[in-house]
């Protein structure tokens, strides 16, 4: 396509997609493969394959039952809508009314769009917390509102509560909180938790609840509070929850939607607009997942537990690097004291000159910059020599 041809084209596209952008997670992996012999540390996957026991399930439901490869109830499968109103009842205290509260969506990404899209339109604001997940900032831009930073605190991750509330204006529609938190490991403290939510219940604003790594923590037994536990809230709260992290289903993309009946209608309306349903394959095996054995499924977290250890002692032997020890999910941002221009530019030093792929931390918000994403979700054996690699890089610095 000419310049010209490009030109025009852009300018007949919707101002929605003009202001969204390919995130740095896809960007990196392409730079990569052009140069080859990387390891990477950089997309949020978890290396362990579906258990055996949901592989045979989803088998068993396409072999035998003739609706496994046809649409489901718009909302999701009953029984396991059933299954996930139990899983927050017993881990959050929450409960949820199966039929009227909770749908299974096309992973937690469709569900964070279909709040968004719910309750977003322009000129509303939502109080991004940053560093940020980049997808949670092009989703309030693709529902035409004007996503508003908060730093969190700088020297633990923290949340941040006064800035969230120096952010706050009539127009504040929400705020997203995701504690474990992408990028950073950060596990936010309930006290500050508790705090967001009386400003949400001063300045009546929504809390989008983004709990995708809500079940994995490492070092409080109690595990991550969410917002979800708390009663007074519920009628300003949306809970997003994913089978991909915990269960390990990424590629299934399954997750599930709580909200008070009035509020999850409406929602409804964009799910069936942009899915009809999940894919009924895959709610087999979320359902599978969730009723089936589950000391797998905390072997995953001992392990990921280890892989954070690993990580983390590697990097605190390296030279001028250093990091903030993460809580939780699969995450640390490791921070290079090097005369750089920006995170992008020490991403694509890291693939050139040490061929290990990372994810520049400026795409995380300004809070990032100066900083890198590294993931620990992968093999013990890509995490040390993807560490060989860098602890070499930064002997010659």
């Amino acid at each position: 396509m000419s310049l010209n041809e490009s030109s025009r084209l852009d300018s007949r596209l919707s101002r929605r997609v003009r202001q969204i952008k390919i995130s740095a997670t896809k960007e990196m992996p392409m730079i990569a493969a052009r140069v080859g012999g990387c390891v990477s540390l950089g997309q949020g996957i978890p290396s362990f394959k579906t258990p055996e026991h949901v592989v045979d399930a989803v088998c068993r439901a396409l072999r035998d039952d003739p609706a496994a490869s046809k649409y489901s109830l718009q909302p999701g499968m009953p029984e396991l809508r059933r299954a996930a109103a139990a899983l927050l009842l017993a881990e959050k205290g929450l409960p949820a009314d199966a039929e009227r509260e909770v749908a299974i969506t096309v992973g937690g990404m469709e569900g964070l769009l279909c709040a968004m899209l719910t309750l977003v339109g322009p000129g509303d604001e939502v109080i991004v917390p940053e560093p940020f997940y980049p997808s949670h900032v092009e989703q309030v831009l693709m529902a035409e509102g004007t996503p508003v930073f908060a730093p969190l605190r700088r020297s633990d991750w923290g949340l941040d509560v006064d800035a969230v509330a120096a952010a706050i204006t009539p127009r504040t529609k929400a705020v997203i909180v995701s504690s474990p938190h992408n990028p950073t490991g950060a596990v936010f403290a309930k006290a500050d938790l508790l705090r967001l939510a009386e400003l949400a219940l001063k300045h009546d604003f929504f809390v989008i609840c983004d709990d995708t790594y809500d079940a994995l923590t490492f070092d409080d037994p109690d595990g991550a509070y969410s917002l979800c536990s708390l009663p007074e809230l519920r009628s300003r709260l949306v809970g997003v929850f994913s089978f991909s992290k915990r269960f390990a289903l990424t590629g299934w993309r399954v997750g599930f939607l709580w909200a008070q009946e009035q509020l999850l209608g409406h929602m409804l309306k964009i799910h069936d607009a942009a899915a009809i349903c999940a894919p009924t394959v895959s709610q087999i095996a979320a359902l599978a997942s969730l009723i089936g054995p589950q000391d797998i499924y905390a072997g995953f977290k001992n392990r990921l537990h280890a892989r954070r250890d690993l990580i983390c002692a590697r990097l605190a032997a390296m030279n001028r690097i250093s990091h903030i020890r993460p809580a939780g999910a699969f995450y640390v941002m490791a921070k290079a004291d090097l005369p750089v221009a920006d995170s992008r530019e020490l991403a694509i030093r890291l693939i050139h000159e040490a061929r290990v792929i990372t994810i520049p931390g400026g795409a995380f918000g300004p809070g990032g910059e100066g900083h890198v994403r590294l993931s620990f979700g992968g093999e013990e054996t890509e995490i040390e020599t993807a560490c060989d690699r860098l602890a070499a890089w930064s002997a010659t610095l």
